[in-house]
Formats: C-alpha cells, sequence, structure tokens
C-alpha cells in the first residue's frame, strides 16, 4: 500500500499513457501535458491502453517515486474524459487500487441478522 497522508490530492491523467514510460518520463507528462508540478507532493496517476496496469508518480518530499499496480483479473474503472485530469480523494484512490469502481461505490452483501 503507497503510505500517503490523507491530505495529499490524488490526480488521474485521463485517456490512456505509454507504460513504457518511467519516472522522468512521467513527470516531464505531468508537466507539459497536464501543467502541473510533479514533485509539488500530489499523485499523478496514469492507466494504460489495456486497462489492466496503472503507475501513480508522487513525491513525497524526499524524492520521487513510482508505484506500479497490475490487476490480474479485470480493469481499472477509468474516466471518460479526454485530456486532463480528474481529482479523487484518498478514498477514491483506495477504491481504484482494489479494482472497484471508485465513482459509485456499492455494497456487495448484506448483513443479516443475528437470529
Amino acid at each position: 500500500m503507497i503510505p500517503v497522508r490523507s491530505d495529499v490530492r490524488v490526480w488521474l491523467a485521463s485517456g490512456h499513457t505509454d507504460m513504457r514510460k518511467g519516472m522522468g518520463g512521467l513527470a516531464l507528462l505531468v508537466q507539459e501535458g497536464l501543467g502541473r508540478d510533479p514533485f509539488a507532493g500530489d499523485v499523478f496517476v496514469f492507466r494504460g491502453r489495456n486497462g489492466s496496469l496503472i503507475k501513480a508518480l508522487w513525491h513525497d518530499g524526499v524524492g520521487l517515486s513510482l508505484y506500479a499496480k497490475r490487476l490480474e483479473r479485470g480493469r481499472f474503472i477509468w474516466p471518460s474524459t479526454v485530456g486532463g485530469v480528474v481529482h479523487l480523494t484518498g478514498g477514491q484512490m483506495s477504491y481504484l487500487l482494489e479494482g472497484i469502481d471508485w465513482r459509485n461505490p456499492q455494497q456487495s452483501w448484506r448483513p443479516t441478522r443475528a437470529g
């Protein structure tokens, strides 16, 4: 799990990204493509064309980190907007990392009454 503070802003880069890019390429994409500072402490999340792999770029104040997660089954839910970024809360990012639809999380079971 990424040890991100609750007050950190999370940004999803809409569309798909070339997942061959590393830290430098994604930091450049944040600066030039999204118009944001990759060293400001925000988390920037990118998804590949296939949808089963995401990469998160984060500067924690000490250094730049690159995290990757691949789903064994299913795809990461991604916004359909083209160009730009979408802001997420920390809770929504937790849903995203688990492969849950962060836009409208649903309870998958109902507790039964003990009886």
